[in-house]
C-alpha cells in the first residue's frame, strides 16, 4: 500500500511501510533485544526515505512491569495505573493545542503506539526553538549577530562584573558557544518562572564568547526569551500556529492537555525511597543509581509533564525543552525538511541552518542542530552533510539530504531514574540497521 499522508507540503508524504517487518527486521530485533534488557521500556520509530514513510513501529510498555494491572492489588502489588493515580497532581495549565490523536491505555501497564506521545526533551531545541529562529530570520526580524543584550537588556544585569557579556550573539546561543555553562540547576533556587528566568539572565560565562562550543541548555532557555520578544508572542503560540499547524504535527504540543496525560509513557519516578514507597523497578544493565542521581525533586511519577527540571519551574514551555510529540508527526517534520521546506522554510534557510559552524574550532554544531562527529549517535552512514539532535529522555531525529532519509526514535529511556545510559551503543546500532535494510532492499 502506498497513500499520501498529509504533511502540507509541496510533495506529500507517503505511507508505504506495509512490509516493514521484512525490510526490518533486524532493526527492529535491535529494540526488542534492549527492551528485554531493561535499557528502556518503551520505543516507537519511524523513517522516511525518498520521500515515503517507510517505517513506523511502536514496540514496549510504558514500563518494564509487562504485566501489571489493578487485579494485582488482590496480592498486594501495587499496578502502574494505581501508582499514577496516587501520585498525584498534573495541575499544569494546558496550552491552546490543536486536536490530539493519542495511544489508548488502559489498566496496567499499556503498550506503547504509533501515534503514543513522548516527552521530546531537548529536540524541543529543533523542533520549535530552531524553526522559529528560521521564520523569524526569513522575515527579517532576526540578525543571527545581533547581540543578545539587545534584544533581552536582562542579559546585562551582570555586566560590571563581565563585560564580554555584550559580546553574546544570537549566533553564538543557536551554536553552543555563548560562553554559559552546560547545565545548572536554577530549579533549586528558583520557584517561579521569572525567578528561574533572572537565574538564567545572570549565570556567569564559563569561556569567552565565540572561543569554544559547550552545549548549554542555558542559552537555549535565553535564546527563547530572544525569540519571543523578536516574535512579540509566546513559544508555544507561535509554534503551533507557524509550524505545527502548516505541517499537520495534530499531534505535537507543550503541556498536554490533562485527559491526555496517563495516555503518555511516563520518564520518571521521584517518589523518595522508602518504607512506605513501593520497591522501584530495576535496570538489567545499568547499576541502582546513588542518591544524588535519584532526583526527587517533584516526589511523585512524571508523566504527561515536562521532566525537565527547570522546565517545568518555567510552565512547561521552554526552548530547551517541554514539547510532546509523536514519531509521525516528527517523520512530516523531517519530510518538510528534506524537501525544501514548504510550506513554512525556504530552501536556502534550510541550507543555512544546517551546515556546520566554521567556528569554534572542532565543533560539530550548526545553526541550532548537530552534525556528525565520530563516533556519531546517527551511526557510521550518514553523510557528511547529515544533521540531527537528541533528546535526554531518550529521543532523538537525525536527518541525512544526501541519502534522502530520515530516522525519528522515542524513548523513555529516563524511567525510572536517568541512570540508564545504554542507549547510546543502541541509538547508532539501530541507525546502522536501518541504513543496511534500504541498501538490501534496494
Amino acid at each position: 500500500m502506498v497513500s499520501p499522508m498529509t504533511s502540507g507540503a509541496s510533495s506529500p508524504l507517503l505511507d508505504a511501510f506495509d512490509d516493514q517487518d521484512k525490510i526490518f527486521r533486524a532493526a527492529f530485533s535491535i529494540l526488542q533485544q534492549a527492551i528485554a534488557h531493561h535499557d528502556f521500556p518503551a520505543a516507537v520509530a519511524a523513517a522516511t526515505h525518498r520521500g515515503r514513510l517507510v517505517a513506523l513501529k511502536a514496540l514496549g510498555h510504558f514500563t518494564y512491569d509487562q504485566k501489571s494491572s489493578d487485579s494485582d492489588e488482590k496480592t498486594g502489588a501495587l499496578s502502574f495505573s494505581r501508582l499514577w493515580r496516587e501520585g498525584g497532581d498534573f495541575n499544569l495549565p494546558s496550552s491552546n493545542a490543536v486536536p490530539l490523536v493519542a495511544s489508548s491505555a488502559g489498566s496496567g501497564n499499556p503498550q506503547v503506539q504509533p501515534a503514543t506521545l513522548f516527552d521530546l526533551a531537548s529536540l524541543t531545541k529543533v523542533v520549535a526553538t530552531t524553526p522559529t529562529a528560521m521564520i523569524l530570520y526569513e522575515r527579517g526580524l532576526l540578525d543571527l549577530d545581533a547581540p543578545v543584550a539587545a534584544i533581552v537588556p536582562e542579559f546585562l544585569t551582570d555586566e560590571e562584573k563581565d563585560p564580554r557579556r555584550h559580546d553574546v550573539t544570537l549566533r553564538h546561543l543557536l551554536t553552543h558557544s555563548s560562553g554559559l555553562p552546560a547545565y545548572e540547576k536554577l530549579f533549586l533556587k528558583a520557584r517561579t518562572r521569572n525567578e528561574l528566568l533572572h537565574a538564567a539572565f545572570v549565570t556567569p560565562l564559563a569561556s569567552d564568547p565565540a572561543a569554544r562550543a559547550v552545549y548549554s541548555d542555558i542559552g537555549f532557555i535565553i535564546l527563547g526569551i530572544a525569540l519571543e520578544h523578536l516574535a512579540d508572542e509566546p513559544l508555544d503560540r507561535f509554534c503551533h500556529r507557524e509550524i505545527f499547524a502548516p505541517l499537520a504535527m495534530t499531534n505535537t504540543t507543550f503541556n498536554p492537555p490533562a485527559d491526555l496525560r496517563a495516555k503518555i509513557p511516563p520518564t520518571a519516578d521521584e517518589r523518595p525511597c522508602g518504607a512506605d514507597t513501593p520497591v522501584r523497578e530495576k535496570s538489567k544493565s545499568s547499576p541502582q543509581p546513588s542518591a544524588s542521581q535519584h532526583s526527587t525533586f517533584r516526589q511523585k511519577i512524571i508523566q504527561g509533564e515536562v521532566q525537565d527540571e527547570n522546565a517545568f519551574i518555567l510552565g512547561g514551555v521552554a526552548a530547551h525543552a517541554g514539547l510532546f510529540s509523536a514519531a509521525q508527526d516528527l517523520a512530516k517534520y523531517a519530510h518538510t525538511m528534506l524537501t525544501g521546506g514548504r510550506p513554512i522554510f525556504r530552501p536556502e534557510t534550510i541550507s543555512l541552518f544546517t551546515r556546520r559552524e566554521a567556528a569554534p574550532p572542532g565543533t560539530s554544531r550548526s545553526l541550532g542542530w548537530d552534525t556528525p562527529s565520530t563516533p556519531s549517535q546517527s551511526g557510521k552512514y550518514f553523510s557528511p552533510q547529515s544533521y540531527g539532535h537528541l533528546g535526554y529522555t531518550g529521543t532523538s531525529l537525525w536527518i541525512d539530504p544526501a541519502r534522502e532519509l530520515s530516522i525519528t526514535l522515542l524513548t523513555n529511556r529516563t524511567w525510572p531514574d536517568c541512570s540508564n545510559h545504554a542507549i547510546k551503543k543502541v541509538r547508532p546500532m539501530f541507525h546502522d540497521a536501518v541504513v543496511e535494510a534500504l541498501e538490501a532492499s534496494g
